[in-house]
């Protein structure tokens, strides 16, 4: 099962091969130029054409995943957010005393923190 991140990789990879292929054929179509006729030329840029259309194509592809994998990244972001959330509401409810310590005393030195830079 491929996730909208892995075919955005896909998309984009795929993209920069057909670029990278395109200013090849581009290099060679201008070798073959000082050498050959007109006829050469005219094919290296139907090939030119043909990579960079390519890779329109599979930038485009990648554009229409942006937009779910980044909804995927979110996700499990704010599914870490909840269990690391969980975990403290587990650690107060086994621990209350330790727990308004610790409050506590973060915001005593904050108090103190902020009355030492006035």
């Amino acid at each position: 099962m491929s996730t909208n991140t892995e075919a955005l990789k896909t998309n984009l990879g795929e993209a920069g091969t057909h670029l990278k292929q395109a200013a090849s054929a581009a290099g060679e179509a201008l070798k073959n130029a000082a050498s050959a006729a007109g006829d050469e030329m005219k094919l290296g840029k139907v090939q030119v054409k043909s990579e960079l259309a390519d890779g329109a194509l599979a930038g485009i592809g990648a554009a229409e995943n942006i937009k779910a994998a980044t909804g995927e990244q979110v996700d499990a972001l704010m599914d870490k957010g909840r269990d690391l959330i969980d975990s403290a509401a587990e650690l107060i409810r086994e621990r209350p005393l330790a727990a308004f310590g610790v409050a506590f005393a973060t915001g005593w030195i904050i108090a103190k923190l902020a009355r030492s830079d006035k």
